[in-house]
């Protein structure tokens, strides 16, 4: 393997991200390697094949194109097929950006994640420690599951169950000084385009914060916590 960290980028639409987060790698001294998961039916298709064609000599950097499954569905199937592969799998979505520090910050998620299984999540600039927006983990908490995120998610709260998995066992950092920015919207960092129009359509919001809500409070988050308490008591 050339790294012992994979970080998974969902993209859609918007190619001209590929360059800036490869940027944002070298700005910041990163190794861990770069997953950019596309959609087959994408409108951009051809801008991203010639992304890939680009960085085909950076060996950090690697594509996929595959059936679209939405954020959620994209995001397991990556983490799924990478696990056996990684020591430690991310997620960041392709409005992020890892900033500058004195350590890497991709250093700094194999330092705390180091000493066994766990969640690890920086500052946004938006949410703060209140949200994982980026998040990393222990690729054994996605073989232990089966998937990096429950899949009656299909964009929303994924980060909240993150939150709910870290701390309902007791193994999560947040490191309010390792910035990875989230170039939203929100925070009037970025313009709104279709894929933001669909993900934050009131149907959608709606939707996926019933599937969270039936998932913590009906037994799916408590069956969960009960095989990541397992894997963590099992790696002490």
């Amino acid at each position: 393997m050339a790294d012992d960290l994979l970080v998974i980028i969902p993209t859609r639409g918007r190619p001209q991200a590929i360059p800036e987060i490869v940027q944002a790698w070298d700005d910041t001294g990163a190794t861990a390697d770069v997953l950019f998961c596309v959609d087959k039916d994408d409108p951009e298709l051809k801008a991203y094949k010639a992304q890939e064609k680009a960085y085909a000599d950076d060996a950090r950097v690697r594509f996929v194109f595959w059936a679209r499954k939405r954020l959620c569905g994209t995001l397991n199937q990556a983490a799924v097929k990478n696990a056996p592969d990684y020591r430690f799998l991310a997620f960041m979505g392709d409005d992020h950006r890892p900033r500058p520090a004195a350590m890497p910050w991709d250093a700094r998620i194999r330092i705390c994640l180091s000493g066994g299984p766990g969640i690890v999540y920086g500052n946004d600039l938006l949410q703060g420690e209140a949200m994982a927006t980026a998040v990393a983990m222990t690729s054994d908490m996605v073989e232990t599951l089966g998937y990096f995120a429950p899949d009656c998610l299909v964009h929303l709260c994924l980060d909240l169950v993150w939150l709910d998995w870290g701390r309902g066992v007791g193994r999560i950092t947040y490191l309010d000084d390792m910035v990875i920015e989230h170039m939203h919207p929100a925070a009037s960092k970025a313009q709104m385009d279709a894929v933001y129009e669909e993900c934050n359509s009131p149907e959608q919001v709606s939707a996926d914060a019933a599937a969270y809500y039936d998932y913590r409070d009906n037994g799916g988050l408590e069956a969960d916590l009960v095989k990541l308490r397992k894997l963590v008591e099992e790696a002490s």
